[in-house]
């Protein structure tokens, strides 16, 4: 606009201050009026139309990102939605593997099949009747000494029923000439393994050792063995002893 504005002036000052051709030395001529009017005019005529092309230019900078943005951002979207779709997948399928693998191992861990660990009725009831048993074959007294042997028939099986015998042994030869009656009572018993039949406890006992002649006289003990128990029917037995001892 500042240009059309030194156009119009000059053409003033053209039209009203008289001009020295170079060179000649004629008098100078005034502009004619019509002449300088009509320019003017042009003049006027044409700045609107360079202004709206001015203005216009920044409207067509404009639109031409704008119209161009959504398409990239569209062509962007259907770019990387199938990716990332992709990677969920497989992230999704090694998690399923991961944790079918971890199932499976925890299943056939060992630990898992032990049911002392999660069955407390059979652990209450192997617990019972061991205890029961090693109070009764471990206990001997020399006036009844068929109670013993009964009691070793009825809790004991397999290698349990020599080691019986041979742990026992001196018990029973000094016990009619020092009238011994030896009495075990489990003071407290943990189930160490159960899986199925089969089972493994530690058991803890305290031992009385009475000699009932002329001089009386008791000792005590403790004991601790470890006992291997398998079921037979509806009751439990004692199938080895473990003393712990070479």
């Amino acid at each position: 606009m500042s240009t059309t504005r030194h156009l119009v002036n000059r053409r003033r000052r053209l039209a009203t201050t008289p001009s020295r051709t170079a060179g000649t030395g004629t008098e100078p001529a005034y502009g004619e009026p019509d002449t300088v009017e009509a320019e003017l005019d042009a003049a006027d005529d044409s700045a609107p139309d360079a202004a709206d092309a001015v203005e216009a230019a920044p409207d067509a900078a404009d639109d031409s990102p704008t119209d161009e943005a959504p398409r990239a951002r569209a062509a962007r979207l259907r770019i990387t939605l199938p990716a990332v779709l992709c990677a969920l997948t497989v992230l999704l399928g090694a998690v399923a593997v991961w944790a079918f693998a971890s199932a499976s191992s925890l299943r056939d861990e060992p630990a898992r099949q032990n049911a002392a660990l999660t069955d407390i009725g059979r652990t209450s009831e192997v617990k019972g009747r061991i205890s029961e048993a090693v109070g009764a074959v471990f206990s001997y007294d020399y006036a009844s000494p068929a109670r013993s042997e009964r009691a070793a028939s009825t809790y004991l099986t397999g290698r349990a029923v020599q080691q019986h015998k041979d742990m026992l042994a001196d018990v029973r030869e000094q016990a009619p000439e020092q009238k011994l009656v030896l009495t075990t009572t489990v003071t407290g018993s943990g189930v160490e393994f159960l899986d199925g039949d089969r089972a493994r406890l530690l058991v803890f006992a305290d031992q009385s050792n009475t000699r009932t002649g002329k001089d009386e006289e008791t000792t005590y003990a403790a004991a601790m063995f470890a006992v291997d128990a398998v079921r037979r029917g509806d009751t439990w037995l004692i199938a080895a002893i473990d003393t712990f001892t070479r």
